[in-house]
């Protein structure tokens, strides 16, 4: 079984400091329905769809490089492993090159073979490649 976290890497016009905090801004390119701040080491939050949620924990943060949100909990409503997310981490890292930054963005714990990984692929790619891409460069994302 291959076990290569979900990763995706994106370029941004725009410079780290500025994308990181973009990135923080998750109700403008995820979820609309964010509760809490993703913005400074251990701040907690979660992002709601229908019955679907999952809660975060900011567990590391270096300023315009990295940025990782740890699952606390979460509710996948249409899988059998609801719980599947938990423990898992959303890693963002950046490097900027002056006007523009290129994204890492990696799922640790999303990996093939997992119940939710082809529909977790399917909406990460939307999320980050569009999304994300759009609210960095142009100032207008597409959030569910």
């Amino acid at each position: 079984m291959n076990t290569k976290n979900f990763q995706k890497t994106i370029t941004v016009n725009a410079s780290a400091t500025e994308a990181m905090k973009k990135i923080a801004q998750v109700n403008l390119w995820w979820a609309k329905n964010l509760k809490g701040k993703a913005e400074k080491l251990n701040d907690d939050f979660a992002v709601h769809f229908g019955d679907t949620f999952v809660k975060f924990q900011i567990s590391e943060l270096v300023p315009n490089k990295k940025v990782v949100w740890k699952v606390t909990d979460c509710n996948l409503h249409w899988i059998n492993n609801k719980k599947e997310w938990n423990n898992t981490e959303v890693a963002f890292e950046l490097s900027g090159n002056g006007s523009a930054t290129q994204i890492v963005f990696t799922h640790i714990g999303l990996v093939p073979g997992v119940e939710c990984y082809n529909d977790c692929e399917a909406g990460w790619n939307g999320h980050i490649t569009n999304s994300l891409v759009k609210f960095i460069n142009e100032g207008k994302g597409m959030p569910e």
